[in-house]
């Protein structure tokens, strides 16, 4: 079995907190198709993220992580709109957010790792 890495473990955690946020914009504001959106790429982060780790080849863990880094910036943008709408307050957004830019640099850096030891 395999340990967790940082990221399967900070991805899982920030899944959690969207799922957390999904079930409040839900209740709260009555929104149901942007918070779905958000539902999906945010916790979609972490499904790649776990997927790789257990890929058949080194192209196939680039792969979903390149797909996991994707969701990353997919999940920034519905950010952005939630707030700019006012369904989510500034603190959770700003939250989410860090949270994001810390998993958005360790799979950026994993990207890089992989490209610069396949040349």
């Amino acid at each position: 079995m395999k340990t967790e890495s940082i990221i399967s473990v900070k991805s899982f955690l920030f899944a959690l907190k969207i799922i957390k946020t999904h079930r409040i914009i839900n209740h709260t504001h009555k929104e149901f198709i942007l918070s779905k959106q958000l539902l999906r790429s945010g916790t979609s982060i972490g499904a790649n993220v776990a997927e790789g780790l257990y890929a058949f080849s080194r192209k196939d863990f680039e792969f979903k992580i390149s797909i996991a880094y994707k969701e990353a910036r997919e999940t920034v943008y519905w950010l952005k709109l939630l707030e700019a709408s006012h369904i989510i307050d500034l603190e959770t957004f700003d939250e989410l957010i860090l949270d994001l830019e810390e998993l958005q640099r360790l799979l950026g850096s994993t990207l890089l790792t992989l490209r610069k030891n396949q040349k």
